[in-house]
């Protein structure tokens, strides 16, 4: 974990992104973007000077377009633009989710194209450092013309309005300012603009489900590699001969997974002529977890790119030129975000099936629902129950979001990405399945515990069984508990990542990307 992070514009990576967001890291401006955004900001206080009609600067916004202002209004319309554009709904956004939006408009802003002051950056900055996480209702976007709705709320506080939490306590925004010793600013010519119209908000929440996602790819990996010692699985369906032979990267990286976790099982068995072949929830774990981390490398190249990117209107360009132009559209990453969704809902809907064939008798050969007296205890029934309606929900999440579009400002902006509401959807759908993991990881072990005496765990699956174990108690065989409370520690376990880190201590697992 990285502590301190000097920003450029033009470096910021996503494993950084999580530091700033989850791990309390600080951040600091490099003397390259600080010059950077002076010379931007110059060429605006020329244009106000001068009075050249120019948008964003001295005119109104979206079909508002042909709107003069005059220069002594300059400051007021774009303090206006905020308030009126501040009309989120919904539930709060996480603190993580806030934390890398404030970070991602800031690292976007030092590109220097924007026109803004160093001194608003630095405000945003020291909110971010200090701990002043604005209240951004999550819904309200149609991911075009930026996060308009969203990043008003974002901006709020920093003008002594709105929400904003503040040592987990939610205060007026000037208030939250105030204990936090950050000073309230006005705005001035371009900066209501520069800080609004972007794709920070859907930039944000989806960086963060990717990075989920990518960690419950190799946690999915583990859970399968406990089901199939439960199962006494068919091992030569990963041997890399077979995946070579169709080799993308994903499928190779998955095989080369469950060979490294297995190393040393006899839980495990060779093919035989009485005996060729597993279901397609072991045999296929390579081609289809395989395909989940294809799907993930792709939106996660978007992300890299998209963290580093200038997203507002208009651009301020080093030449001195003002132009218009369409940065601010989220297609770019609404589509790769409704991937991400298909890709994180595959991985809970195979997971689900592994755990039906764990619990199901007929397909296991161990006692019905992984308890000694079947009928006087249920078991893990209702937790295959659960894990099937987080599927089925997921089914719906997945519809893509990219594909509609609603005309909005008297038909100016007449195409739009809706890519926030894929990326909300794609961070529920990675939840959702993260759930549906825990699950499996939880009855996998619980078969583990019926199967122990016929031979040894792999290296990698007696690591990660021995770590749940730590922390998620054994379901006694004659005896019921609340199954909710053993899940939650699973989840719990999964999301913290610590059991994975345990497992990658001795195990290298790779994703190919």
């Amino acid at each position: 974990m990285t502590k301190h992070i000097t920003l450029d514009g033009n470096s910021l990576t996503l494993a950084q992104v999580i530091d700033v967001a989850r791990h309390q890291a600080t951040v600091s401006i490099s003397a390259d973007a600080v010059e950077a955004v002076n010379v931007s900001r110059k060429i605006i206080d020329d244009i106000v000077e001068s009075k050249k009609v120019t948008y964003g600067v001295n005119t109104g916004f979206g079909s508002l377009v042909k709107v003069s202002v005059p220069q002594e209004e300059t400051r007021q319309i774009q303090e206006n633009l905020i308030r009126t554009h501040s009309t989120g709904f919904g539930n709060p956004l996480k603190a993580d989710e806030v934390k890398a939006i404030m970070l991602i408009r800031i690292n976007s802003l030092l590109k220097g194209y924007s026109g803004i002051r160093l001194l608003t950056i630095e405000t945003l900055m020291n909110m971010l450092n200090k701990g002043v996480v604005p209240f951004i209702p999550e819904k309200g976007s149609l991911g075009a013309s930026g996060d308009l709705a969203q990043l008003s709320h974002m901006v709020l506080p920093m003008l002594g309005l709105g929400k904003a939490y503040y040592k987990g306590e939610l205060l007026a925004g000037k208030e939250a300012m105030n204990r936090a010793g950050v000073t309230v600013i006005h705005l001035e010519a371009k900066e209501g603009l520069a800080l609004i119209n972007g794709t920070t908000v859907l930039t944000g929440i989806g960086a963060l489900a990717t990075y989920d996602a990518i960690e419950l790819l190799k946690i999915s990996d583990i859970a399968a590699a406990l089901s199939l010692e439960v199962h006494n699985g068919i091992i030569n369906a990963f041997d890399e001969e077979i995946h070579i032979i169709r080799p993308h990267s994903g499928q190779l990286a998955t095989a080369r997974n469950i060979r490294r976790l297995l190393t040393g099982s006899t839980l495990t068995t060779p093919a035989t002529a009485d005996r060729v072949q597993d279901p397609y929830t072991l045999r296929c774990i390579p081609q289809v977890h395989g395909a989940n981390k294809d799907t993930i490398a792709y939106v996660k190249e978007k992300i890299d790119i998209e963290l580093n990117s200038v997203t507002d209107n208009p651009i301020v360009t080093r030449s001195g030129q003002v132009i218009s132009g369409g940065n601010f559209h989220g297609e770019p990453l609404a589509q790769p975000f409704d991937f991400l969704g298909i890709g994180a809902a595959e991985i809970g809907n195979i997971s689900e099936r592994r755990v039906e064939r764990l619990v199901n008798t007929t397909l296991s050969g161990l006692p019905s629902f992984l308890v000694k007296h079947p009928g006087v205890n249920s078991g893990f029934m209702i937790t295959q129950y659960a894990a099937a309606s987080l599927v089925s929900e997921n089914k719906i999440l997945a519809h893509p979001a990219s594909v509609d579009s609603i005309a909005s400002s008297e038909n100016q902006e007449d195409f739009v990405s809706m890519g926030t509401t894929a990326a909300r959807t794609a961070r529920d759908i990675v939840a959702n399945s993260q759930r549906v993991v825990a699950t499996e990881l939880m009855a996998a072990c619980q078969g583990i515990d019926f199967v122990l005496d016929r031979g040894e765990l792999g290296v990698g699956t007696k690591i990660a069984y021995d770590f749940f174990r730590q922390h998620v108690n054994f379901l006694e065989y004659d005896k019921d508990i609340e199954m909710y409370d053993e899940l939650e520690k699973a989840t719990e376990v999964l999301i913290k990542g610590d059991l994975l880190r345990a497992v990658e201590e001795k195990i290298e697992l790779d994703i190919q990307f």
